[in-house]
């Protein structure tokens, strides 16, 4: 072993619950490790990092990690911290979901490697596809009592008085199905540990148990804390909704914001779950950051290390790049380096008016790109007066009453930065 797994996800606050025993399997032998990701969308979200990271970790450490997307289970719903059924996904959207998240995981984890801990990535749906339900109720069902699986948080919430819908059977039986997966797992894989998140903890110990009962073999467990934000919003959603680890869904630049904005509170518990940094660096980072907060180096260190990985060295020079332009440092032709989304996404909200192609290409004069064919200033009196200001910018650069827009000051073929004083933006949208 490389490293002490749970000595170094404890220190990084990664650790929440912990099965007797977990720590001990995991220095005396190589051990395979397991966490379930629900393929209810063909991406994951910053949700699911902390548990990718985990299994990092675990194979970082020379274990060796296993990834189960869950085909079967994403057919039934995991009732887990929910207070409602979830509607269920057909086979065909199961199947882009699930050919999705193994493309994310991919990104992450050693699939290749030639040592022995290369990471292995299975579904579930291929071992329960053909177990009949006889089969399960006599092979699996009789193994656990109801009374065992009622005792379940998960399921005393949704029974309790404060569920109006109460519990489908097929979610009752969701505990099984995850117990199983275990049980399947330790027999063809011999997967000794399953981890994940606290709200977890229940449908674990159901794996943990049922290996104990069929096998009389032992298997361990250990969960992770569900990561909250110090002002009590939801980790991982913005506003605009989920942030994705997929650039289509979420770009890079907007990734790179979210790490960017956070509270320092939070920084100090991002850099040591979403970063590598050895503990030394970190609490170097640390006591840098509290004498001179302003400059927010733990936001751009998190920042910085988090879109690496998720994207690459390349697209976070981008998405720095992207994040000066509103700073008055940028130039035209750092504009014109932008692709379409970044653009958009860094001019978020700002004003907008179409103006047609036509126009551009025979030349528009700049009292008309200010006023009357825009309304972004008030009038023409308004706008020759900006201008004699020299106020007024096109794409970053100042420019007088007699300057002309055309296709040359296209961005992406496309858009035109208007510009008044330091703060005031407005877009041209050429069609």
């Amino acid at each position: 072993m490389t490293n002490n797994f749970i000595e170094e996800i404890t220190w990084r606050g990664m650790l929440h619950d912990i099965m007797p025993g977990t720590a001990e399997q995991l220095q005396k032998e190589q051990t395979a490790g397991y966490i379930g990701f629900d393929p209810t969308s063909d991406s994951l979200h910053i949700g699911s990092l902390v548990q990718i990271i985990l299994l990092m970790h675990l194979q970082r450490a020379g274990h060796r990690p296993i990834a189960l997307v869950g085909g079967a289970t994403g057919m039934i719903g995991d009732p887990s911290g929910k207070s409602a059924e979830r509607n269920l996904l057909d086979e065909e959207t199961l199947a882009k979901n699930v050919a999705g998240l193994k493309n994310i995981l991919s990104k992450f984890l050693d699939f290749d490697s030639k040592d022995n801990n290369a990471a292995i990535l299975v579904n579930n749906y291929d071992w329960m596809k053909d177990f009949t339900l006889i089969d399960f109720a006599r092979d699996i069902g009789k193994h656990l009592t109801v009374n065992y699986m009622m005792a379940k948080d998960s399921v005393k919430k949704r029974l309790g008085s404060e569920s109006q819908e109460g519990m489908s059977f097929t979610e009752f039986t969701y505990q099984l199905f995850q117990g199983y997966d275990f049980l399947y797992l330790y027999e063809n894989f011999d997967c000794k540990l399953q981890l994940g998140g606290s709200d977890q903890w229940g449908n674990i110990t159901t794996g943990t148990e049922l290996v104990r009962r069929k096998t009389g073999g032992k298997a361990y467990a250990a969960t992770t804390p569900l990561i909250t934000k110090a002002d009590g919003t939801k980790f991982g959603k913005t506003e605009g909704g989920n942030i994705w680890l997929d650039a289509e869904k979420t770009s890079p630049y907007k990734f790179y914001q979210y790490w960017l904005n956070a509270s320092d509170e939070d920084a100090e518990n991002f850099i040591k779950i979403f970063t590598f940094l050895s503990k030394a660096e970190i609490e170097s980072s640390i006591e840098q950051h509290k004498e001179a907060p302003h400059q927010r180096l733990l936001q751009k260190t998190i920042a910085q290390e988090v879109t690496t990985m998720v994207h690459s060295k390349e697209e976070l020079e981008k998405a720095e790049a992207a994040s000066q332009i509103l700073f008055g440092k940028s130039t035209a032709e750092d504009l014109k380096q932008l692709d379409e989304t970044t653009f958009l996404d860094v001019f978020e909200g700002v004003p907008q008016a179409e103006v047609s192609r036509t126009e551009v290409e025979e030349g528009m004069d700049m009292i008309a790109a200010l006023a009357e064919k825009t309304g972004f200033l008030k009038s023409n009196g308004e706008a020759r007066r900006a201008l004699k200001e020299n106020s007024i910018s096109v794409n970053r650069e100042k420019v007088t009453e007699d300057f002309t827009i055309t296709a040359e000051d296209l961005i992406n073929d496309k858009f035109v930065l208007l510009q008044r004083g330091k703060k005031n933006y407005f877009v041209l949208v050429v069609r």
